[in-house]
């Protein structure tokens, strides 16, 4: 009777928590459309001498997602597609009634290879003679990489901008660990494979610390570069006035000609509406992201022809952390991954493949799962890769197979080498919990990886040569797609991180660019001129988002939430208690700042 009535009032309060989360879903799907039938006014009224507002005040990622009722209802933070935004600025380049660009920085969270590539993209908008104004109340590093890329750059007269160089800020945890009786039971191939440091150490080894000294340097020195270009400003001067602090108040900037002027926005607003021949008086409304992106779609579905529907070119897109199953937008499952491989391969219509790749890594099967499509694909039909901010490890894995290989001068890549980890949390449950385990087993190593004892020398062995076995499949695959010999690998690989600068040199890349110049060399090779591009995997529609994977999302959510910057380190202690199998990937959570 207990049993009935509990599972009876259970049923009662879920039926009731779903009628309140669905009543939520509702109520957004409708306030959705609403705004929907608000737009298409505005949509329709863009006028000459019309300014386009990016305003970035959320994460850009690789690939806008579906409008999603139940992303309002959980209230997480947005994401702006990368894709999204460089469609709107080629087509903002050739629209006669779009006069120039205002970039509005409030927090933009992007990393340097993409700001690289969108940075490329407001270089070409400037080729059109259109301009181009930035302004922000602070400017991180960041910010200020893309906003110089401006013909003019403003800064609120009481705002922030500090010039100081890249750091990379790593967390360990053994002391935690050895406070907690966890023993964490390392196994890896390649001396800067530095994913495990954090669980065997309390600082970096001389080994990885070299690492980041390179690609940091690597980095800063193309970020130099490009806004030398830009403000012409040498790039000595540039390490000068951060090595030294120099920059620190907007007159500091000013002053050192980093930004044109320290003014309040509406300043700014003013000085726009005097370069379209406005007066200051005159009203004006910006033409926002969302308003110009749905009116470029419904120009270019307009013009699609036949011809653009018989010849496409895939994009797949390929970001987040790499396991088994399906994943999602933002982690790599294999299966939904070598799906949509596999769908493009077999589709006629579809005449070459760009994988883009944004990840660190992860499991060393679910890698080769992928892998395996990419070389079937490749005898079909052209197969090229673009890399975003990362594309190690596994990253680098899925992607060596390619008949071409594009990165970013900023991107992370490399990190040829793999790992495994097996937790012992025997001395936690009986010294802090109080809680014994015992044993009955059939053979002798019936419960090898338990998680409640330590490993044998005879088991550490076994684990270590699965380990070595992988690192050399790893190397044998990297050697056969690069045209290398498996010692060149080698020598370049054993975990070691790369530029996508640094990787170019040694061939571990083609081509440095962004997505659009894979995109236009996939076509070349396929031989045709006109296409449509074909975006997989396709995105899920709201009915597939009711499912225990929204849950999760809006579990990820809260913790993100409540726990502010310290949920990037719960993050890092939860993936590597929840590994299976040998792992290749990055650093957890690798800060660059």
């Amino acid at each position: 009777m207990k049993q009935f009535f509990g599972a009876f009032f259970g049923s009662i309060i879920g039926l009731a928590i779903s009628a309140l989360i669905i009543g939520g879903i509702i109520a957004a799907v409708i306030s959705t459309s609403i705004s929907s039938l608000k737009d298409t006014g505005t949509k329709a009224s863009l006028k000459e001498n019309s300014i386009l507002k990016l305003e970035f005040n959320d994460p850009i990622i690789d690939r806008q997602k579906k409008e999603d009722p139940i992303e309002e209802l959980i209230k997480r933070e947005k994401n702006v597609g990368l894709n999204a935004l460089i469609k709107k600025i080629n087509y903002a380049k050739t629209d006669d009634k779009i006069k120039g660009i205002y970039l509005s920085f409030k927090s933009l969270n992007a990393g340097f290879a993409t700001l690289n590539e969108l940075r490329d993209a407001l270089e070409d908008f400037k080729t059109s003679g259109k301009f181009i104004y930035s302004y922000s109340e602070n400017y991180t590093q960041g910010d200020y990489y893309l906003a110089s890329v401006s013909n003019k750059v403003f800064l609120n007269p009481q705002g922030n901008f500090i010039w100081k160089g890249l750091s990379a800020n790593l967390m360990f945890f053994k002391k935690m660990f050895e406070k907690l009786d966890i023993e964490m039971q390392i196994f890896r191939h390649g001396k800067f494979k530095s994913a495990v440091e954090p669980f065997m150490s309390d600082k970096m080894s001389a080994a990885n610390r070299q690492q980041y000294q390179v690609f940091l340097g690597s980095i800063w020195k193309q970020i130099l570069a490009d806004i030398s270009k830009s403000r012409n400003i040498s790039s000595e001067e540039l390490n000068r006035l951060a090595n030294n602090l120099h920059i620190q108040f907007p007159e500091d900037a000013v002053n050192k000609k980093m930004i044109d002027a320290a003014a309040y926005e509406d300043e700014v607003i003013a000085e726009l509406k005097k370069k379209i021949g406005l007066k200051e008086s005159d009203k004006y409304k910006f033409v926002n992201m969302a308003d110009y992106e749905a009116k470029a779609k419904k120009t270019k579905d307009k013009e699609e022809s036949d011809e653009l529907k018989s010849n496409k070119i895939a994009v797949i897109y390929a970001v987040g952390e790499i396991g088994g199953g399906e994943g999602n937008d933002e982690t790599i499952g294999s299966d939904r991954i070598a799906r949509a491989i596999k769908e493009a391969r077999l589709n006629d219509k579809i005449k070459a493949i760009v994988l883009r790749v944004n990840s660190p890594g992860g499991s060393a099967l679910a890698s080769d799962v992928i892998w395996r499509e990419v070389t079937l694909a490749k005898k079909e039909k052209p197969f090229v890769v673009s890399m975003g901010d990362l594309a190690a490890s596994g990253g680098y894995y899925i992607s060596c197979a390619a008949d071409r290989i594009f990165a970013q001068p900023n991107t992370i890549t490399g990190s040829i080498g793999v790992f495994g980890v097996v937790p012992n949390i025997q001395k936690t449950l009986e010294n802090k919990l109080g809680i014994t385990t015992d044993t009955v087993k059939t053979n002798s190593f019936s419960d090898f990886f338990s998680g409640v004892r330590s490993l044998s020398e005879f088991e550490r062995d076994k684990v270590q040569t699965s380990v070595e076995r992988i690192y050399d499949t790893f190397t044998k695959l990297v050697a056969q797609g690069r045209g290398m010999t498996q010692s060149e690998v080698d020598s370049i690989g054993q975990g070691r991180v790369w530029s996508g600068t640094d990787a170019l040199k040694i061939k571990l890349v083609d081509e440095l660019g962004g997505l659009h110049d894979a995109i236009a060399y996939a076509a070349k090779q396929a031989k045709i001129e006109n296409y449509k591009l074909e975006e997989l995997p396709k995105q899920t529609s709201l009915i597939d988002q009711l499912t225990k994977e929204k849950q999760e999302e809006f579990e990820e959510a809260m913790l993100k939430k409540n726990l502010g910057s310290a949920y990037m380190y719960l993050k890092q202690v939860r993936s590597v208690m929840n590994m299976k199998g040998v792992q290749a990937r990055l650093p957890f959570e690798m800060v660059v700042e």
